[in-house]
């Protein structure tokens, strides 16, 4: 029988069982044999697309582009979750394309692929908080307007004075009380782009991975300029070196100087806001000027900065009857973060109230009252710890505003 019969014979039979590969393979063989390439790999690339790792159909595919067939086929391993940079069957696909069924089919809702210099592990957010909704605080919010938000409203002056586009500002005080939320405030009364780095972000277990995420991290900010670059818990990146005992987290203290110093990429356009809630573990040398050179105390919320704190908590619970100013009154010390849990337990003591009486009722006066027995301000260990700092390790009074804070409290 000539090849030609035998060919369409196999043909018809494929028809029949289009999943036989054996088949596939064998007819893919005689029409290389025939000098039929193009038809050749046309059956090839169905045999990869139902299994890709078919030993047999990548020597054929190789054979059929001209490749060198290697002596002996590698075995088969398991198909891969999807096609990677180094598949030695991705060039042949994307050459093939008009010929060869994809092996892979992108899902509808699966994001595009980016090339180039695309950020490719960091998110650089845009912010829509202004610092109109920050409660409060407006001795943080003037030094801000000073350092960052007056220089870039005013290019002309800014030209004039010779005033920097860049800076860092490190923001401390007790936990929960808005220094995040600020710094967010902050990108989007700029309006720049926002990146927050944090510890996990940064840490690897092979050397050198540490020191190269970092630089990622401010890469991916000088690329998005102007953008705040927010480094959440400083102190556990920027700790005192003279305390660190590990060779690799001195490493990355000196890349995280580096970096500030702009000794990898110019810094212009990229604002550093740090927060730390122990500014006295950081080391010395990310305040010196150029870097972090601002120190800037969040306290907790006064009083009508917790009333809006409040307010913004109950907007959409069902409440009735409730004294604010007295509920303010006895929250002195109260963090925002203790805020939002006070109003949240409140809100269950309604609800579990709702359940056993069978009637849905208001969130009331009692409800907060009995809440404020149950959540305690979470500030006071961390003052009690500021306290000892501001009298014993004041040095160069860089804690003065802490001091006369301590002193209106009479806590010191």
């Amino acid at each position: 029988m000539s090849p030609d019969p035998l060919v369409d014979s196999l043909l018809a039979a494929l028809d029949a069982r289009p999943d036989d590969l054996p088949l596939r393979l064998h007819l893919a063989g005689l029409l290389l044999d025939a000098d039929r390439g193009g038809e050749a790999i046309a059956q090839i690339g169905q045999a990869l697309a139902r299994d890709p790792g078919n030993a047999q159909a990548q020597a054929l595919m190789q054979r059929a582009l001209g490749a060198p067939v290697p002596e002996a086929p590698a075995p088969a391993r398991p198909a891969p979750a999807g096609p990677t940079t180094d598949d030695p069957l991705a060039a042949y696909e994307r050459e093939l394309a008009d010929v060869v069924p994809p092996r892979f089919a992108r899902a509808g809702d699966e994001p595009e692929p980016v090339t180039g210099e695309a950020d490719r592990v960091y998110d650089v957010e845009s912010s829509s908080v202004r610092l109109a909704d920050v409660g409060g605080m407006t001795a943080v919010k003037e030094r801000l307007e000073l350092a960052f938000l007056g220089p870039l409203r005013n290019p002309e002056l800014r030209r004039m004075y010779g005033k920097s586009l860049r800076g860092g500002l490190m923001l401390y005080g007790p936990p929960g009380c808005g220094k995040t939320f600020l710094a967010r405030a902050v990108a989007g009364e700029m309006g720049a782009k926002f990146l927050s780095l944090s510890i996990v972000d940064v840490l690897d277990m092979w050397i050198g991975n540490s020191e190269r995420n970092l630089h990622e991290l401010f890469e991916a900010a000088r690329r998005n300029a102007p953008c705040v670059l927010f480094l959440d818990e400083v102190d556990a990146l920027g700790h005192k070196r003279s305390q660190v005992g590990s060779s690799s987290m001195r490493t990355l203290g000196n890349q995280l100087l580096a970096e500030l110093d702009g000794m990898e990429g110019s810094n212009e356009g990229v604002f550093v806001l740090a927060a730390t809630n122990t500014p006295w573990d950081v080391d010395p040398a990310l305040r010196r000027p150029g870097r972090l050179d601002r120190v800037v105390l969040v306290l907790p919320p006064d009083a009508e900065a917790r009333a809006a704190i409040l307010e913004y908590h109950l907007r959409q619970r069902p409440i009735a009857n409730i004294d604010l100013r007295k509920v303010v009154a006895r929250t002195d010390d109260y963090s925002g973060a203790d805020l939002a849990h006070l109003c949240e337990t409140a809100a269950e003591f309604a609800m579990a109230d709702s359940v056993r009486t069978g009637e849905v009722r208001m969130i009331e006066q009692r409800d907060l009252e009995r809440a404020l027995k149950e959540v305690r301000p979470s500030t006071r260990p961390w003052l009690s710890t500021a306290r000892n700092v501001a009298m014993f390790a004041n040095e160069g009074g860089v804690y003065d505003d802490l001091v006369a804070y301590l002193k209106r409290r009479k806590l010191l």
